[in-house]
């Protein structure tokens, strides 16, 4: 399709000159597109010029698009202009898609951009290379409307929150001049705030991120973990639900069983949580708690089916602690279980679902937790 143009609804694309980029006419019509505040961009890179127009035709109803034919295109878009994504083409001429992707995570400007490849259904080969490179998502062609647009306003809302939170932390690191101690306690409140907006959403589960939080500890320092890790781990427990922030109100709120989709949306919230704070520099490892404390020890979890000690010891505690408290608290389908109850679950899952040794220290607090004042917190 080199040099022929493509017309449908008025879009009109231009092929890449493959000797003049500079002088090519969708290079003229790239520059023709006007910033924007309000409208979140995305950047369609495809070779195909029909895949370009379907894509726009799926998302420009509420996102500014700008398609280009090339990888050398693009950076000649983007040399002067940001965008909020880029999706991208794996098998392109001259610059692929993994050459481009690997340059672009290595520009310090454009890093931090969300890039979704565009690929072939029996591409797993690529798919693999694609995130370790470091895609966030992939959609396959043909293209399905719905799929696309839901995986596109997935990632721009994670990239939203992501922004949102770094700038909080940011503005209040300046307005307390970096000092240290204020810096903590800022960190703190933060924390505490968010983990309390999370509990808000569900109102059968409230204070829910803080019990967590405190029998993490407890568990941390049974194990003769040393101060600063029982600190860490209380704060990593913290916000080991943070990814619910992504999840509908009325999924988590439902009193009746979830259906098979409801269920896989819920199963999301390990993977968005870990991406919101994978951008919070204060606490290194912050987002291991909320992307493996529903990984199980017998590899059966999720999202990534780890097993054994392949799952990080602080998302094995945070997994014990997440699971007494749910079984220690009323929820919307039945009431508190007894401390009994409790603890021969706890035991029997002893190695299956949960780490034995951690599992063994879970049970000898409630063996001294003679009067049940747990799940009192």
């Amino acid at each position: 399709m080199t040099g022929d143009n493509v017309d449908l609804q008025g879009i009109r694309l231009h092929s890449l000159d493959d000797d003049v980029i500079e002088n090519s006419d969708a290079m003229q019509n790239i520059a023709a597109h006007p910033e924007s505040d309000t409208t979140s961009r995305i950047l369609v890179i495809d070779d195909d010029e029909m895949n370009l127009l379907i894509a726009k035709k799926i998302l420009a109803e509420r996102y500014e698009v700008i398609p280009v034919t090339s990888g050398e295109l693009a950076f000649k878009y983007l040399e002067n202009h940001m965008v909020d994504l880029i999706l991208l083409d794996i098998r392109m001429p001259k610059m692929d898609g993994f050459i481009f992707l690997t340059l672009v995570k290595e520009n310090p400007k454009l890093k931090d951009i969300p890039v979704i490849c565009l690929t072939a259904d029996n591409e797993l080969e690529s798919e693999v290379k694609g995130f370790e490179l470091g895609a966030v998502d992939f959609i396959t062609k043909p293209f399905i409307a719905a799929v696309m647009f839901q995986r596109v306003a997935r990632i721009l809302e994670l990239r939203r929150l992501q922004k949102e939170l770094q700038k909080e932390v940011e503005k209040k690191t300046l307005s307390l001049n970096l000092r240290s101690r204020q810096l903590n306690r800022l960190t703190i409140q933060v924390m505490m705030t968010l983990a309390g907006t999370i509990d808000a959403k569900d109102k059968y589960t409230n204070g829910h991120s803080i019990r967590v939080a405190e029998y993490s500890k407890m568990i941390a320092a049974k194990m003769n973990m040393t101060t600063n890790e029982q600190e860490d781990i209380y704060y990593i427990g913290l916000l080991h639900d943070i990814g619910k922030i992504g999840i509908p109100d009325e999924i988590i709120n439902k009193t009746s069983r979830l259906t098979d989709e409801e269920y896989d949306v819920i199963k999301t919230h390990p993977v968005i949580g870990s991406e919101i704070l994978a951008k919070m520099s204060e606490l290194p490892g912050i987002a291991v708690g909320a992307r493996w404390h529903h990984e199980r020890y017998d590899g059966t979890g999720y999202p990534d089916g780890l097993a054994g000690e392949k799952i990080p010891l602080i998302a094995r505690i945070i997994g014990v602690a997440d699971a007494y408290d749910a079984m220690s608290s009323k929820r919307s389908y039945r009431d508190v279980l007894s401390q009994k109850v409790i603890f021969e679950e706890i035991k029997r899952c002893s190695g299956t679902q949960f780490d034995p040794k951690v599992a063994a220290v879970m049970l000898q607090i409630i063996a001294e937790d003679a009067e049940y004042k747990l799940r009192e917190w």
